[in-house]
């Protein structure tokens, strides 16, 4: 008797909250990029900051969302992943220091910005390392 199995044609279940959380993070980020980079001027005014340093932040956004999607898209090495993790624990560190010495000139309202997008980036992060640690 010969057994013949098909290719399997979707990922296994395990990496499906993987390829989401990541996916996810690429998504935000390159929202929130194109939002400094499309509305650098109106965001300067409202929270403080220079023009540029929003752009920065902008282009800088877009680029991790192109490399955080591929990997989403990618065959889900762990190493890599836990890097994106790394990486979001340093963007959320540096983003609490910046709110509390009001770095760049922000101001109260910018302050309030990046607490809140620190909290969404360590959110992130949080599910990123549990989709990594279910096998």
């Amino acid at each position: 008797m010969t057994v013949t199995t098909a290719p399997r044609t979707t990922a296994p279940r395990t990496t499906a909250p993987r390829r989401f959380w990541f996916a996810a993070d690429a998504v935000v980020s390159a929202v929130v990029g194109v939002a400094h980079l499309a509305a650098a001027v109106p965001l300067a005014d409202l929270v403080g900051a220079d023009v540029a340093a929003h752009r920065w932040v902008g282009a800088f956004l877009l680029g991790y969302a192109v490399v955080v999607g591929a990997y989403a898209r990618s065959a889900m090495s762990p190493r890599l992943g836990w890097a994106v993790v790394a990486g979001n624990v340093v963007w959320v560190i540096a983003s609490i220091e910046v709110a509390l010495t009001a770095m760049g000139g922000l101001e109260g309202a910018g302050r309030v910005w990046v607490v809140l997008q620190a909290l969404v980036v360590a959110d992130l992060a949080l599910l990123q390392a549990r989709a990594l640690r279910t096998r």
